[in-house]
Parts: C-alpha cells; sequence; structure tokens
C-alpha cells in the first residue's frame, strides 16, 4: 500500500532532491487516471522556515513530526552530512519509529546518512552518491554499501544516489506498490524514462591518484597518455625502477586495485570520452583506447559502466553540429 506520503526536511535541505520526491507523490495526477497520494511535508517545527543550499530560497514545512509514523512512505531528501549527534534528534527519532511502525523509508542521496543515524542501515545493502560511499561505509560499518547502483531496494528501506537517482528510486517504488501502468505515467509526465534499473551504475570519474612514491605516479601519468599500447606488469615495473612483485604490492596500496584492473578502467574512460566527443566508429574507439577490438570494448564498457557502449553515445555523446 502506498497512499499516505511524508517528506521529512532538515536545515539546509538540498532543493532538486527535495524537488524530486515533490514531483513524483506531490503533483496531483488524478486527472489523466493516476493514483494520488496524501502528501505532506514535514519538519521538527511546522510553520518554521527551514534553509535550502540554495542561497535565498527557504522551504516552510507545514506539518509536524508526529506525521510520520502515520505514513506509509517517508522520504528523507539530501541534506548537508554531519555527525550522528549533530542531526536533530527529533527527526531521528521520528524516523526510527515511522520504520517501526512499518513505512517504507526512502532516501535520496545523502538522505542515506539520516537513515543510518536512525539505525536503519544496520545490516542492511544500500547506496548513496558516489562521493560520500566511502564516508557513509565508514561511520556505518554494519552497513553494506554499494558504491556503484543507482539506488538499492532492501523492502522496507530504498536508498538512491546522487540528484536523479532519486527519481528512478522514486518510480521504482511506484511500479513495485502500484504497478507499471502508474509509474509510465508519472515518467511520461515528467519526460524522464520510465525504468533505468537499480543495477546501473552511477557515472563516476576516476582520475589518477596522489601517489606517495613519485616513480608510480609519472608511471601511472604515462600509462594514460598511452592507453593504446600494450602493457604488461613486467614493463610498468622497470619503468617505474621497481621489481615485479614491488611495483605490484605498491601499486595495490597505492591504487587499492591491481595494475590490469586499473589500466581497464582507464581505458574504458578514455572510450567514454571519446563517445562524447567525437563520431569514431566503435572499432577505432577500442584501437585508441587500448581494447584492440570492438568485442573486448563492449565486453569491459558493459561490465563497468553498465551499459552499451552505443547507448552510452546515445545518450551523453555530442551532436557534431554542436562540437
Amino acid at each position: 500500500m502506498l497512499s499516505k506520503v511524508a517528506v521529512v526536511l532538515n536545515e539546509k535541505l538540498a532543493m532538486f532532491e527535495f524537488g524530486v520526491v515533490c514531483e513524483v507523490f506531490g503533483l496531483d495526477r488524478t486527472a489523466d487516471g493516476l493514483p494520488g497520494f496524501d502528501f505532506r511535508v514535514c519538519g521538527a517545527a511546522p510553520g518554521t522556515p527551514l534553509r535550502s543550499t540554495t542561497p535565498g530560497v527557504t522551504v516552510t514545512p507545514e506539518y509536524g513530526l508526529d506525521e510520520l509514523v502515520r505514513a506509509d512512505l517517508v522520504a528523507i531528501p539530501a541534506s548537508p552530512i554531519v555527525v550522528d549527534d549533530q542531526y536533530d534528534q527529533r527527526v531521528v527519532a521520528a524516523v526510527r519509529a515511522a520504520s517501526e511502525a512499518g513505512a517504507t523509508v526512502l532516501t535520496v542521496c545523502s538522505g542515506a546518512f539520516l537513515a543510518g543515524a536512525a539505525g536503519l542501515l544496520d545490516g542492511r545493502r544500500c547506496t548513496t552518491h558516489w562521493r560520500y560511499v566511502d564516508t557513509l561505509a565508514a561511520r556505518f560499518p554494519s552497513a553494506t554499501v554499494d558504491p556503484d547502483v543507482l539506488f538499492v531496494d532492501e523492502g522496507n528501506l530504498i536508498t538512491s544516489a546522487g540528484t536523479a537517482a532519486g527519481i528512478d528510486a522514486c518510480l521504482h517504488l511506484v511500479r513495485r506498490e502500484i504497478g507499471s501502468a502508474a509509474a509510465n505515467g508519472i515518467a511520461r509526465r515528467m519526460v524522464v524514462p520510465p525504468q533505468r534499473d537499480g543495477g546501473q551504475r552511477q557515472f563516476i570519474e576516476q582520475p589518477v591518484p596522489d601517489c606517495q612514491t613519485d616513480s608510480l605516479s609519472s608511471t601511472l601519468i604515462w600509462l594514460t597518455e598511452n592507453l593504446a599500447r600494450p602493457h604488461t606488469v613486467d614493463e610498468l615495473a622497470a619503468r617505474a625502477s621497481m621489481s615485479t612483485r614491488t611495483f605490484a604490492r605498491r601499486f595495490a596500496a597505492e591504487t587499492g586495485t591491481t595494475p590490469v584492473k586499473w589500466l581497464t578502467t582507464q581505458r574504458v574512460l578514455f572510450a567514454k570520452q571519446l563517445l562524447e566527443a567525437t563520431d569514431l566508429p566503435l572499432e577505432r574507439i577500442a584501437d585508441q583506447s587500448g581494447f584492440g577490438s570492438g568485442a573486448l570494448l563492449r565486453h569491459h564498457f558493459q561490465r563497468q559502466v553498465g551499459i552499451a557502449p552505443t547507448e552510452y553515445r546515445r545518450r551523453f555523446g555530442t551532436p557534431a553540429e554542436a562540437r
């Protein structure tokens, strides 16, 4: 059942993420045959304006926190990350009570931290914006934080990644609780894709890390400038003036992965740039990025990005006339 929706606000709320929840659940679309929701914006002090992250913009919640425990869905938009005891403890307690009463809790972006402060992430799988996943994992070590996905559905807890991923999570919940027709109708009105699977990857840039070892740092920079060439670990170790064993150990310590995996990721990132900014055929992109064949590029691109190269170009490519 998904009838009553309560959005809980904190000081310095993020307007886009708040707007996502309002757009999906707060607009009356019953004239189009779409479901209506009893939508309520709640805060610890109803009638008192709350500042947003947008200068000069405030939002005044009409309802108090007592509405949360009667809601089917409690939505938590993004707000600045603070240590647990710096959240308004009245809000934390109300979110916890609503979950215990049977409400589904949905977070957008950094809203996951408030859910964690309420104890809702313990022993659960979750996600947040890719910039904050390490912080979330460190703050709540009993949670399993997935750094890649758009959203995670854990039944009565749905956590989503940054910004627009909140749209995907909200539409997913509508589809799950009410059906595809309702989700598709809302998506059509919003002019957004009706369904992006939660397992689709967040689009994350991974720049060359700052390394403590100068020779390793220079080797990584050289690698990114020579992706089209074939490389072996032995050759890279020699370039860094290290033994193969020492190079592999220091590489893992500095980057958190193996030389082969790191190189593959850099090649995929370069292929993304070429797909976005050029009209080069896929085989040419495969050559320039070091994969050698379109088939191998498609394999690694799909695995890392979550969609095929041609679909990525369709979504993110710059038309020739705009370049």
